[in-house]
Formats: C-alpha cells, structure tokens, sequence
C-alpha cells in the first residue's frame, strides 16, 4: 500500500487533471476516482471529456457512466458513493485517487459534509419566487456552501433545499494529500480552445444531437452545461457553429474562474502547481 490513504487532485477544466492522475495511478498502484458533476452521466462522453475507454482499460475509473441524463444525481449521491469507493479500493491495497474540478464533490468527501434531505414542494415554491440576489442572501445567512456557479437560480435554489452545509471546520486526515494544477491563463485558454476543436472531431454534434432526440434538452438538468446548451442552440438553427464555438470558450473560461475561485478557499490545505510534471514530482516524492 503507498503511504497515502488518499491523493486527490484538483483544478480547472483542462488544468491537465486527469493526465496527471492517469501517470499516478500507473506508476503508484492507484484507482482513479471521479469527482466531476457531468461524467456521472451515461451517453455524455465526448462534451464531458469523460476518460477514454483506453484510459478505463488501463486503469480502473469509478464514478463514471453512474445515471441515465434523465436521472437525479446529487452531491449527497456522489458523497456516498465516492466513500464506498474509497474504502473498497483501500481494502486491495491500492490508491485511492479522487481527481476532479467539481467543488462541491471533492470537499463533500475530504471535509465529511453533511447533507439534509430534500425539500419539500412548499418550500420549492417559495424559493423559486426569489431573485438570484435573494437567494444568495438567504444561503449565506444560513450558513450554506454556496455552490460555483452564484449565478444559477436552479443551483442556488437546490442549496437552499438540500441545506448543504460542512460539520464543524475539520482538518484533512492526515493521510489525504491534496494537490492543485494551476496554470497560467493563456495556457488554459490554448487548450480549451484546442480541446474543443478536438471534441468536435470526434463527434460532439452527433453526440449532442442524440441526447436531445433522446431526452430532450430543456427539462434536463445534466444537459445545462455551456457545451451541450449552446451546441443545442446550434442545431436549432439559432446561431452558426462560429458563435457557438465562442460561446463555448467563454463560457469555459468562465468555469475555470469560478472553479479556481472555490479551490482557493481551501489554500492551507493544497499544495499548488503550475504544471502537471511539478505536480507529478512532488505527487511522486510522497505517494512512495
């Protein structure tokens, strides 16, 4: 067994995370554990940039492919379901590695949060008639978590719902290493723009196109993420590809800020790099 009992690896979309996790896991005896609130959804491959099937082959990958799209999955779900990972790959002697961008998830798992059941219909009811600005308000007087994206009234609504809140402030345990890829912002903005090209010759359009003939799109909340709504729009004919590739990026870059934003609450307890091979030396130097 490494002498880690946890490494988790954090960052922005296109930081380099799950690269960085793959290596480790090779050279460390580790299992790589998805903390990504769009990879848990099944027939979302490609706009989620969910590992390859290669990747899967090589090294075991939980959490991924867990609901149907039209299924709820929340982070109370993922919790559970990351801790029974977690003691079932340390029980064959192997590594847990929890690698992910999702905020929400990753600290549900390393600070024990606790979760409140959900609302009920009365409550909805009165949340969805506040503005965002109120319900921002209102999340912060009841001392929740409020989640990355401040702006969302469907997230700030289920916040208030779920109640989402840490138990006291604890510690990581002391056999948990967190590590942060943080990397310089025109280097992100080259691979998000390169990952999209990508993504798009491999099929995303089609991809897209056969959610939304399945599912539909409006009514689903795994498909509100900026890649598949603006790509929806494409294929209604309410802008061109061009727009909608710009629109992508920006709204990437966007994610990537609100990401950063959350992780840097928990500075004290990660340890940041500027690259995956820094990153990896130092991975390397403890998981050993």
């Amino acid at each position: 067994m490494a002498s880690l009992d946890l490494l988790v690896i954090v960052g922005q979309t296109a930081s380099g995370k799950s690269a960085l996790a793959m290596e480790i896991a090779e050279r460390c005896n580790g299992e790589i554990i998805a903390a990504d609130s769009r990879t848990v959804y099944r027939g979302m491959d490609i706009g989620t940039a969910k590992p390859t099937v290669e990747d899967q082959a090589k090294v075991p990958h939980h959490l991924l492919d867990v609901v149907s799209p039209d299924q709820p999955f929340t982070a109370a779900d993922f919790q559970r379901l990351a801790n029974e990972a977690i003691e079932n790959i340390q029980s064959r002697g192997k590594m847990p590695i929890l690698v992910g961008g999702t905020g929400l998830y990753v600290d549900s798992v390393i600070y024990n949060f606790s979760f409140a059941g959900e609302a009920d219909q009365e409550l909805r009811v009165e949340l969805e008639g506040l503005s965002i600005e109120e319900l921002q308000q209102r999340i912060t007087v009841e001392g929740l978590i409020m989640p990355e994206n401040t702006q969302n009234k469907r997230y700030l609504v289920r916040t208030l719902e779920r109640g989402d809140q840490p138990l006291e402030k604890r510690s990581l345990d002391a056999g948990t290493v967190v590590v942060g890829l943080k990397i310089p912002k025109e280097v992100l903005e080259e691979r998000i723009k390169a990952r999209l090209d990508q993504m798009l010759a491999d099929g995303l359009l089609e991809e897209v196109k056969a959610l939304k003939d399945q599912y539909g799109q409006e009514r689903l909340e795994a498909m509100t993420g900026t890649t598949y709504k603006v790509l929806g729009k494409y294929l209604d004919n309410e802008i061109d590809l061009e727009e909608a590739k710009a629109e992508i990026i920006r709204g990437d870059l966007s994610l990537a800020k609100r990401q950063l934003t959350w992780f840097k609450r928990h500075d004290a307890d990660i340890h940041w790099f500027d690259s995956a091979p820094k990153a990896q030396e130092y991975i390397m130097s403890v998981c050993i």
